[in-house]
């Protein structure tokens, strides 16, 4: 141990007749360290992204869903079952119907909900900021904020829905069409929402489509454990009901995430596997310029294990302090970028300004298991390598 010890000292020091073997250290070690900051950050922003995403998603799709698959519409009974059995979960029933806006030429389609807005207040977040306690009277409306820039809405503004029902009129069918007031926006940061969805009250609605009192598309729940959750609801509901969850309607995205993530992982990883040939290189320059001392030691009786030891420990210090300098670099990124506003991201496209970065513990503990298992495989063959030195043959020549 004390020789392993006394030649890792020796060779860590600068040798003025091999400066480019100090070099190749400094590089390996540099490498290693630039490696494993620009991965942590890299994982904390698909996490955050991921997060993020989920959030607005969880937010804007409902926990839990339950809807009709059949013509048969949802009753109070229904949801009267579902208050009685589930008296944790939020429930809050509603009405849909795809629409078109109008305000002077201007024509876009939408998605318009009839809801208690006092019910869904509790389940929608975004919904509830954008409203505020402005009071939404029966033929009011609330729209995302990419509909209220498109037709340039204000407070009392009218608002032209055009319904895809029809009411008879003289020789033809005229569509049906509503004039609502404008009352108040919101904004999820998911652009797609933004420019589609629209809110109403469920009794404004209903009398729009004629539907009869107590009947309803579909019930939106709000659950803490909604994939348990999900599973009981199924057990009660009546066959011509079925219930979906906010990961079921979007599971093709967050697949796409989690298979980008994994792919970005394995490419950044290439980064420290190329900083670790410079430890390769590194070590096999010490071994090449130190076979006449190794085979001096080796005839004086050293065991090989003790010189492998050496460029074993040799390699796991230059790496490891790689590591160690990149973890320290990567938490400060991750707390600069985090906390001050170097970069500004449009809210419309990625749903909001700041970087979200979040470094979960499982991706972290990758990264170092990662980085660890190739510096110490990058130092296992040059240190085996020294130990192959012919004992007779260096002394002789050299």
């Amino acid at each position: 141990m004390r020789i392993s010890s006394y030649l890792v000292k020796k060779y860590l020091r600068y040798d003025k007749s091999q400066p480019f073997i100090t070099v190749s250290a400094f590089l390996a070690f540099f490498g290693v360290a630039i490696g494993l900051m620009v991965l942590m950050v890299s994982m904390a922003l698909m996490n955050g992204f991921s997060k993020e995403f989920e959030r607005k998603l969880f937010t804007m799709n409902y926990p839990l869903t339950i809807h009709p698959n059949s013509f048969k519409m949802i009753s109070d009974d229904d949801v009267n079952l579902l208050s009685q059995k589930f008296p944790e979960l939020k429930i809050s029933p509603y009405l849909s119907s795809q629409v078109i806006t109008k305000r002077g030429k201007k024509l876009e389609g939408g998605m318009l909900f009839g809801v208690d807005f006092e019910k869904e207040k509790e389940i929608n977040s975004v919904l509830k900021e954008g409203i505020g306690d402005e009071k939404i009277g029966k033929f009011d409306i609330v729209v995302g904020k990419q509909i209220k820039d498109n037709y340039y809405l204000e407070m009392q503004d009218k608002l032209i829905i055009v319904f895809t029902q029809s009411d008879p009129g003289g020789l033809s069918l005229i569509p049906k069409m509503k004039r609502f007031t404008y009352k108040a926006n919101f904004e999820s940061g998911l652009i797609a929402y933004d420019k589609l969805y629209m809110y109403t009250t469920i009794e404004g609605l209903s009398k729009i489509l004629r539907y009869k009192t107590g009947t309803y598309d579909g019930i939106h729940i709000y659950s803490d454990k909604p994939f348990e959750d999900i599973e009981l609801i199924k057990g009660i509901i009546p066959d011509y009901l079925s219930v979906v969850g906010w990961w079921q309607m979007n599971g093709n995205f967050f697949s796409a995430l989690a298979l980008e993530k994994r792919a970005l992982f394995i490419v950044l990883m290439l980064i420290i596997l190329i900083a670790s040939l410079n430890i390769i290189s590194s070590l096999l320059m010490t071994v090449m310029s130190r076979r006449k001392e190794i085979a001096l030691l080796l005839s004086l009786g050293v065991y090989k294990d003790e010189i492998k030891k050496a460029f074993l420990y040799l390699g796991v210090i230059i790496g490891g302090s790689g590591m160690i300098f990149g973890i320290a670099l990567g938490f400060l990124s991750i707390y600069l970028l985090g906390t001050f506003d170097l970069i500004s991201l449009p809210a419309d496209v990625y749903g909001s300004s700041k970087l979200p970065l979040e470094l979960s513990v499982i991706d972290f503990s990758m990264i170092v298991v990662g980085a660890a298992v190739i510096v110490a495989l990058s130092a296992f063959y040059p240190a085996h390598k020294a130990t192959q030195v012919d004992v007779l043959d260096t002394l002789r020549n050299e």
